[in-house]
């Protein structure tokens, strides 16, 4: 390679980005960070859920300076139809001392804090930059190439956290195309109310602490996805998403969608009154560990949404995003010894995700996605038979108990069949072994 102008070349500055970037500046490796925003954060969605673990290990006790909303001490799931929710979670007071398990944030600030801190670490970052493709020499990703004037960048390692749709990964053909069934539509609404209605309307006594409510079940009308509120701490993020493919397929537009959750009668006294602050929408990688491409070539690596790494069953990705920042640095600095950027050298990066629950998770539910494409009453007629089962036993009406399970056991029977409940059970079972 002729020319150098940087060590590494980190595209993107969400989560893996500034965590692989926070990393490498740390060990003083001359790092630059391209952002096509206006600053980080300004093109950055998420559900609003950030798990302390990846990052403590990079920045100590970091939720005690950045601008974190609540810490979440209760976690809730509900199964919806159109008009009632069948509860479940968990409260602990483990969740509500230090160190905490995880936090509502919101991207726009968190990052823009979290770019501070890469910059103090000595990374250089650049705003408002488009990377339009990479440069490749003789098989090897030497730099990119962006939209300013005279704008090729070259080093010896480019590591791509560019976003769900990696035109870097796909331009190099570590990706395949995305199709829209591997792929959620995600739109979200920050919904202003005071400090008091939040902590009244979600039973909190603390207005730091957090709660959060997973959503599925009928509501969907069988389309593969998940509602979710999370309280800040003078707002709720409410949002939805769900596989493009079903969207397409059931003429659904996830704006009206959001529309009903907000209007539904179980979610509406929790927001009702409050203004509508922001209004966001992103694309969910969803495909899981079967849509992981390979994360390695000469001279690149990719992070994070870029390498289509979500755990989409328990709503993770921020923290993923995060190990998987930390560990492409991580794999630069030991291939940096030898001074061998070669793919051989830079495939001990997946290896690493292997040998990490990033990877341990997504494959345990490897089969998960294929599941509920082929058995979508999955997601409909089991959890209306619970909500409609939990709405009979505790129906008043002068029915004895007794004769209540035993309708319940006779619509069991008549909905599923014994044999086809032991069946869909052990298809489940297998799924996830």
């Amino acid at each position: 390679m002729s020319k150098k102008d940087f060590d590494v070349i980190v595209v993107g500055a969400g989560p893996a980005g500034m965590a692989a970037a926070y990393v490498l500046a740390k060990a003083g490796v001359d790092v630059i960070v391209i952002e096509r925003g206006k600053f980080p954060g300004s093109k950055n969605v998420m559900g609003g859920i950030f798990y302390r673990k990846p990052m403590d290990d990079l920045i100590p006790e970091f939720y005690k300076e950045a601008p974190i909303e609540r810490h979440i001490v209760e976690q809730r799931m509900w199964l919806m139809d159109d008009v009632s929710h069948f509860s479940m979670g968990i409260k602990t007071q483990k969740h509500n001392s230090e160190p905490y398990n995880c936090f509502s944030v919101l991207r726009a600030q968190f990052d823009k804090w979290f770019s501070k801190k890469v910059v103090e670490a000595g990374a250089l970052l650049i705003n408002e930059t488009v990377v339009t493709e990479p440069i490749v020499e003789n098989g090897k990703v030497v730099g990119v190439r962006t939209d300013r004037p005279q704008g090729d960048l070259y080093a010896d390692c480019v590591i791509a956290a560019d976003g769900v749709q990696s035109f870097l990964a796909k331009s190099l053909g570590l990706r395949k195309k995305i199709t829209p069934n591997k792929v959620a539509l995600g739109v979200k609404e920050i919904i202003g109310l005071s400090e008091e209605q939040v902590n009244d309307r979600f039973g909190i006594k603390d207005s730091k602490e957090g709660v959060t409510i997973e959503i599925t079940g009928p509501f969907l009308k069988g389309m593969e996805g998940m509602a979710w509120m999370y309280t800040n701490k003078n707002s709720v993020s409410i949002g939805i998403g769900v596989i493009i493919d079903d969207l397409i397929n059931h003429n659904m537009n996830p704006n009206d969608l959001l529309e009903s959750l907000k209007n539904h009668p179980s979610v509406l006294p929790l927001i009702e009154g409050g203004e509508t602050r922001e209004y966001l929408a992103h694309v969910i990688p969803e495909g899981g560990y079967k849509s992981v491409p390979r994360m390695y070539a000469d001279g690149f690596m990719v992070a994070g949404d870029a390498a289509m790494l979500v755990d989409s069953v328990h709503r993770e990705g921020s923290n993923l995003a995060v190990e998987s920042g930390k560990l492409a640095a991580k794999t630069y600095l030991e291939a940096r010894e030898s001074g061998d950027f070669s793919e051989k050298t830079l495939s001990r990066y997946q290896e690493k995700l292997e040998e990490t629950y990033v990877l341990q998770d997504l494959r345990y539910y490897k089969n998960l996605p294929e599941l509920l494409e082929e058995k979508r009453y999955l997601l409909t007629e089991y959890p209306q038979f619970l909500i409609d089962a939990m709405t009979e036993i505790y129906t008043v009406d002068g029915v004895p108990k007794p004769e209540k399970f035993r309708k319940i056991k006779g619509e069991l029977k008549s909905r599923f069949g014994y044999i086809g409940l032991a069946k869909d059970l052990y298809t489940i079972w297998r799924k996830l072994r």
